[in-house]
């Protein structure tokens, strides 16, 4: 894993995690919004890192590392978690783990909810073949991507991860977040929660998540981005995310 920061450290942290192959660079927009009021934590994780070969091993390791960097860099709070699909995941394992001060846990499409194994089977080959195929530089594959999960900007960033990306990688980020199981916890910090998800494509689970999520946590607040694909806010019209974010934070 490797971190980037941007923004003056004596200000308020905010950590914001990117998903399964998506580069840190997609925070791009929220970064430059929010750098000169607080200090921005970006990790890059394990297996999404362009400069060398990483292992991706569980969204558990993932948030420990995490946990970790903040606990070395002498951050007492973080005021704003924020984490993106799979990034979702790790974020509220944070929060599970209870490890950290959190006064604002911000989840956009985390799927907190166990999905069949059938569906994590499609999705674990879905996600081999497109690595396999951007490794090729795959015409067709990588125009598919550009037009519905990443805009062309990103397209660079995202293969020069792809081209180390192991088998073992996506196998066990879809295995740890397919087959995760949703731990409701005391919110002994009194953190607010706010969960976003869209209502088109494959946010089924989203949905579901929501809804468990509130069960749980009736404080927490649901945004529902009608008419909007899996993170299609946060990755295509960052100022929509951010629209709804500093409204939530404020």
């Amino acid at each position: 894993m490797e971190f980037h920061t941007f923004g003056n450290k004596n200000n308020k942290a905010v950590v914001l995690i990117h998903g399964v192959l998506t580069p840190w660079q997609i925070w791009e927009r929220q970064i430059t919004a929010l750098k000169e009021e607080y200090y921005i934590i970006v990790p890059a994780l394990d297996g999404h890192i362009e400069a060398h070969e990483s292992e991706f091993v569980s969204v558990e390791n993932e948030a420990q590392q995490i946990e970790s960097y903040i606990s070395k860099e002498n951050i007492s709070s973080v005021f704003a978690l924020c984490g993106l699909s799979m990034g979702g995941v790790i974020a509220y394992k944070i929060f599970e783990r209870n490890k950290l001060h959190i006064e604002n846990l911000i989840l956009d499409g985390a799927p907190l909810v166990k999905m069949p194994f059938i569906a994590e089977k499609a999705m674990t080959s879905a996600y081999k073949g497109i690595i396999h195929k951007s490794k090729k530089r795959d015409s067709k594959t990588l125009e598919n991507f550009k037009r519905f999960f990443l805009p062309e900007r990103y397209l660079e960033s995202y293969l020069k991860f792809a081209d180390t990306m192991s088998d073992s990688t996506v196998k066990n980020m879809l295995h740890s977040v397919c087959a995760g199981e949703f731990i409701p916890v005391e919110n002994r910090n009194n953190t607010r929660i706010l969960y976003m998800h869209g209502t088109k494509g494959n946010e089924v689970y989203s949905i579901k998540s929501a809804k468990k999520l509130k069960k749980h946590y009736p404080e927490a607040e649901i945004k529902c981005f009608d008419g909007y694909k899996h993170a299609e806010p946060a990755v295509y019209e960052p100022d929509k995310w951010l629209d709804a974010v500093s409204s939530f934070l404020s």
